[in-house]
């Protein structure tokens, strides 16, 4: 079944009504030993970037759900896999999936549901995301997304092969019969078919039906865990920072020691966000400069635009060096930037398509201009 709305809060329900369920016991029926049905696991495929706010979602609306992400080197990876079994809810990327597909298979395990969140990474049915999720097993399949089709109706039929496939066919009938005639011919009756097919698996909610439920602001928290190389970095200035802190606060106290403590969490902030900011030459990883550009690949891919703010400018040279590789048109305003050269900005950023990206120094990003970029509906 596909789900677009209140994805992540529907489908815990639905793991956490199960996991209550399978712990009753079945009507004794006389002469036969009591039975009792078997917990089993539920697997959440999603993108990276929202792996750990998955777990962080389970814990604050299921506070019984017990949730592993599968996480860390293959190593690491493998012993996790291995106690699937010991916990209700795993959660793991499409990324890893396809690395650990091997694994999941040799472990011979069918999963009570997997959930393939932000499904549209699924739409082509040709890569490792679709072939490696269609290999596991399972006794039910959901695909959560609000953007079911986002250029061809292939996209649809690689869906529908997760959650049931052979439903819609094989791809080559599935063309012949909807796709060519609904694209290319404009075929009603085709069109009312596939409808007529595809509508009972599928929950959705138009925009006018919920408008007054929405609230005026929605606000996301992703989680970002550091890579090994990155963390050992941090935790390296953490321990020396710990050290030198203490000694100055020994020697001047607390009240006279206020701005070296300001120095070393600003150090700690830079460092999370990439280590180059801090340690001249750097040039390994940074997780959250990935899990940013994955956002914004993805937000730019499905017409999206975005206003991202960050407190060093120097942020931006990496970033917009990225950028540039993947093609992505962008502004930046920080506070060099004059303020009548910001209006025109903005205003251009709002009406051209083209125009992706918005980066904004906090410094710089004042309310006035601001208020301008609330006119823009479609910003993230």
């Amino acid at each position: 079944m596909i789900w677009d709305f209140g994805k992540t809060i529907q489908i815990l329900s639905v793991i956490v009504d199960y996991v209550k369920n399978s712990y009753q016991n079945e009507d004794i029926i006389p002469g036969q030993e009591q039975k009792v049905e078997k917990r089993r696991t539920s697997l959440v495929v999603c993108p990276s970037s929202l792996c750990l706010n998955w777990q962080n979602e389970a814990k604050k609306f299921t506070k019984d759900l017990q949730t592993m992400v599968i996480s860390g080197n293959l190593s690491e990876r493998k012993d996790k896999i291995e106690q699937i079994e010991k916990y209700d809810l795993v959660i793991t990327s499409y990324d890893l999936l396809k690395r650990d597909i091997e694994l999941y298979k040799q472990k011979d395990y069918t999963f009570r549901f997997v959930i393939a969140d932000e499904a549209q990474y699924l739409k082509n049915s040709n890569t490792q995301n679709a072939k490696s999720i269609k290999q596991i097993k399972a006794d039910t399949r959901y695909a959560l997304t609000g953007t079911p089709i986002e250029n061809s109706l292939a996209e649809l039929w690689s869906i529908f092969d997760f959650i049931m496939p052979g439903y819609l066919f094989t791809y080559r009938k599935f063309k012949t019969m909807y796709e060519i005639p609904i694209v290319k011919d404009n075929d009603e009756k085709a069109l009312s078919k596939l409808k007529m097919l595809i509508e009972p698996f599928v929950l959705r909610r138009n925009k006018n039906e919920v408008l007054t439920e929405l609230p005026d602001k929605t606000v996301t928290i992703l989680n970002n865990e550091m890579g090994e190389e990155q963390k050992k970095i941090y935790l390296s200035y953490l321990l020396q920072a710990k050290q030198e802190l203490t000694e100055k606060i020994e020697i001047n106290g607390y009240e006279n020691t206020h701005m070296q403590i300001l120095a070393a969490l600003t150090r700690l902030r830079q460092i999370c966000c990439h280590p180059s900011l801090f340690i001249q030459g750097y040039e390994g990883e940074s997780s959250k400069l990935e899990q940013c550009l994955e956002i914004i690949q993805e937000a730019s891919n499905s017409e999206h635009k975005i206003l991202l703010f960050s407190g060093y400018t120097s942020m931006f040279e990496i970033i917009e060096k990225e950028l540039k590789q993947r093609n992505i048109k962008y502004f930046k305003l920080t506070g060099s930037t004059k303020v009548e050269e910001r209006i025109k900005l903005v205003d251009e950023f709002n009406e051209n398509p083209q125009i992706k990206i918005f980066l904004i120094s906090l410094k710089a990003g004042g309310t006035r201009i601001k208020s301008n970029w609330c006119r823009y509906g479609n910003t993230l």
